[in-house]
Order: structure tokens, then sequence, then C-alpha cells
């Protein structure tokens, strides 16, 4: 009952005149910063963080947290008009939704979108509100060997779940996993494969290789077509700009699951909004009975991912408001957040702070709605952007990308890089290699090892640690069936297809 009582003047905080408009300056910057390549949620909240010192701790507390879940929003719309991930976590909305769109349905694509952020979103906030605390301890149970397992198994179900060819999309992951160990190693602080250039010393950013493999490939494919004349013509929206009943019928399930596997994962620090959506493209992929359509625009690699990325959000709350934890870069912002306005999160700050903590919660609610209000009526204006000729297009398309490219160091060896892996992309779509493995292995590149190293110091160079706790054989029973789905599903459609035989006569 002092939970109830607690989370009911939450609703009072949150509805005051003054803090529902931080709610809403809050989103739809956020909605702006995940349109934009190159920024993100953790820079566009750094960058405002020093503008709210004097405001109330609430007021503050919630105008950031706003921006953070809509970035997330804000991330699909450039994702599928035209292929350039807005936000990390919206690199597998440019699968499908990018498809939908060439396809003529970017309406529907944006439509589900939105939808599906909403509905998911909404049950990451449930979520928090019911389950913070019990969710929490599940988490601490997790440690070095668990997320190890964790980020193999996404990796593994990536690389054979996307694309024709498990050795291809192995190949994928693994140049990926080489591209992670560029950099100052963390635990001999020696440089690893920099050649000698001060900027390698860093690594090879992650935002880099997106905008290159996935915006400027597509304009290079797009400048063969016009070189070869063989161009397509405008695209054309077909249909309304909205979800028929057959696609509506085809994202329910995979908004509901989303949203379940986002918050789920969202809970567990160091995970994130990038492995909530891979993990439900590729459940998404593996539940549906035409496997083959992923890739080419079904709805279903939009809705789910979409729907993870933001239940994702609720969930990476749960360890930063009841342990300290911060589970990535946007909250490591938040807790500094707190920290400046003398606000410790941790296991008592429901107790010594529930008018804020709650007040922040119960604001999230708003926030979703007040996110596909804003974004709805935005669809008819979004989707002529593909009108837009193709000569004035792409010119566009890299101008964007490399302002957001150089906006995030100042460094002009970025904006090369990016043309590189803009070459690199086009060599893999003419090859047919997948490219989503690529990006998670870089991605968890740095995640795997240090947890990998962490896991053989503690069980003093034994490999059982691997095997030593449910949640890791569970976890590595899950990658083998993974990696061996490939080849056995092809043999049990066959076996389903045989023609029954009767007993003879």
């Amino acid at each position: 009952m002092e939970t109830l009582a607690h989370i009911v003047n939450g609703f009072s905080i949150c509805l005051q005149p003054i803090n529902l408009w931080y709610t809403l300056v809050g989103c739809f910057l956020g909605t702006l910063v995940g349109v934009l390549p190159g920024i993100g949620p953790a820079a566009g909240i750094a960058l405002l963080v020093p503008v709210t010192y004097g405001m109330n701790p609430a007021s503050a507390l919630i105008m950031l947290a706003g921006i953070y879940y809509g970035a997330k929003y804000g991330g699909s719309t450039t994702s599928i008009l035209i292929r350039t991930p807005g936000e990390t976590a919206s690199v597998m909305t440019c699968i499908d939704g990018y498809a939908m769109a060439q396809n003529g349905r970017a309406g529907a694509a944006l439509a589900v979108s939105a939808i599906g952020s909403f509905i998911a979103g909404s049950i990451g906030v449930v979520g928090l509100t019911l389950f913070a605390l019990p969710l929490a301890e599940m988490a601490i149970e997790f440690g070095p060997a668990e997320y190890f397992m964790l980020m193999l198994f996404a990796m593994t179900s990536v690389a054979s779940l996307t694309g024709k060819s498990l050795a291809k999309g192995m190949f994928s992951m693994v140049l990926g996993l080489m591209l992670a160990t560029v950099g100052i190693d963390l635990q001999s602080a020696m440089p690893r494969y920099t050649m000698d250039i001060v900027e390698f010393q860093e690594g090879i950013s992650f935002v880099v290789v997106v905008v290159g493999m996935f915006a400027v490939s597509e304009v290079f494919q797009g400048l063969e077509m016009l070189l070869r004349g063989t161009a397509p013509a405008v695209i054309r929206i077909s249909g309304k700009l909205w979800l028929t009943r057959e696609e509506w019928r085809r994202s329910i399930g995979p908004i509901w699951r989303g949203g379940i596997i986002g918050f789920i994962i969202g809970v567990l620090p160091g995970a994130g909004g990038t492995i909530a959506s891979i993990l439900s493209y590729t459940t998404e992929r593996g539940l549906s009975k035409h496997p083959e359509q992923f890739g080419r625009g079904a709805i279903e690699g939009v809705a789910g991912p979409e729907s993870a990325n933001n239940a994702d959000t609720a969930g990476a709350l749960v360890p930063l408001l009841t342990l300290g934890l911060p589970g990535g870069a946007v909250t490591a912002v938040l807790l500094g957040a707190f920290i400046m306005y003398g606000i410790q999160p941790g296991p008592l700050l429901f107790k010594e702070h529930p008018d804020i903590v709650w007040g922040l919660i119960d604001s999230m609610y708003f926030g979703n709605a007040m996110l596909l209000i804003l974004n709805l009526p935005l669809i008819g204006l979004f989707v002529r952007l593909l009108y837009i000729p193709r000569g004035i297009l792409y010119p566009l398309i890299v101008a964007i990308s490399a302002v957001g490219i150089y906006s995030i160091n100042g460094n002009i060896v970025d904006l090369y890089l990016m043309i590189l892996f803009g070459v690199v992309g086009y060599l893999f779509n003419k090859a047919d290699i997948p490219i989503a493995p690529l990006v998670l292995g870089l991605v968890l590149g740095d995640l795997i090892e240090q947890s990998f190293r962490q896991a053989m110091n503690l069980s003093d160079g034994s490999l059982g640690i691997f095997v030593g706790s449910r949640i890791t054989v569970v976890l590595l029973v899950l990658t083998v069936i993974a990696v061996l789905w490939p080849l056995i599903a092809p043999r049990i459609k066959a076996l389903k297809t045989l023609p029954a035989t009767g007993p003879e006569d």
C-alpha cells in the first residue's frame, strides 16, 4: 500500500503543468536527436545536462529521460526512409524497414514503428513500475561468464539466421570482432592493430561503421545504377499511409514479444537496445512461417526490433534506479545528472526520494503517448522524402552522414573511414554477405572480450565456469541450436512436405 501511495503521488508530480511541458520538450528534442545520425541519446543528454543546472530535480530528470526514449522513436525514421540509422539500436530496422520503403510501404513501416514503440514502451514502463526491485536482484546473478554466454548467443543467432549462408554470416561476425580489437587494450594498456595512427587508439567508432555500411553503401549502389541507366523510378507510396488489416495482424505478436524481450534485456547492465532489437529480429524470423520474406520487407522485421528497442529504455532504468549501476553510455550520463542534484541512485533511492523517482517513472506513461501523437501526424510529411530526385537525395544523405560523423569527435579520419566502410558495405551487398553480424560483432567485441577475461581470471583459467550455472548452460544450449538451426531447418521442412503414405494394399 505504501508503494501504491508513492505511485499515485508520482502521478500528481508528473501531471503538474511545468513537468508536462518538460516531458514534451524532452520527447521533441529526443526525436530530433534520434533522426540525426551520429549524435545519439547519450550525446544529446550530455549536451543538455549543464542547461538543466538550477532546475527542479524532478523536472530536469523528467526532461532528460524524455530525450532518452524520444531518441529511440526518432532513430527509426531515417532507417526506414534512407537506410541511415539515426540511433545505434535502429540498425535492424534498416533491413526490412528500408525494404518496405522500396516496396512503397514506407507509411506502414513508419506507422508500425510508432505504434509498436508506444505499446512496447508502455509495457516497459509497467514492468519498471511493478518489477523493478525483483528484477534488479535477478540481474545481480549475471556475472562475467553469464554475460559472455549471453553475448555469444546473440552474435551466433544473428550470424546464423541473417542471410542465406551460415558461412557468410560467420565471416561477417568474425570480421566485426576483429575490428573491435583495434585500439588500446584495457588490461595491458598497449595499442593493438592501430598501424601507428593516433586516431585509432580509441578504437573504430561503431557509428562510423554503421553509417558507412548502411547509408554510404546505399549511395554507391544508387550511383552505379544511375551510371548504368538502370536506376528505378521515384518510389511511389502504394495504398494508404496506414497499416492494412493483414499488416496489423502480422505486427501485433512481434510488438508484444518485442516489448517483453526488450524490457528483460534492458534490465541486464551492458546489454542495451542493440542486442534487444537483434534478439527480437532473430526471434521473429525463427517463428515466422515465411522466413524468406525477412530482408525483403517483412513488417515483422520492423515491428519486433522497434518494440524491443523502446521497451529496453524502461528496462535499462531498473539497474540504474535500484542498484546505481549504469548499463550503458546513456544511463551513465543520467547517473551523472542524478549525482549533480545530490541524489544517489541505489537501494535507498525509493525510500529517500520517492517523489522524484516515481514522478520520473510515471512521466514515461505520458511521454510515450506524447511521442505517438507527435510522430503519427508527421508520417505524411516524412514519406515525401522518397519523392526527392535521386540526384538531390544522394548528396543529401552523404551530407547528413558526414555532419553527424564529424560532430562526434571533430576528426577527419572518421570521414575517411566512413567512405571506406561505404565501399565495404557496397562489396558486401554485391557478394550477398549480411552486414548485421559485422555490426553486432563490433558492438559486442570489446564487451565479450572483457567478460571472457574476467571469467577466466575468476576461474583460474578453467573453462568450466562457462557451464557452472543454470544460466550459462541454458545459453550454451541456445547457442548450439542457433548455429545448427540453418542446417536442421531445411530437413525438418522437407520431412513435413513429404506425401503421407498409407499402408500397402
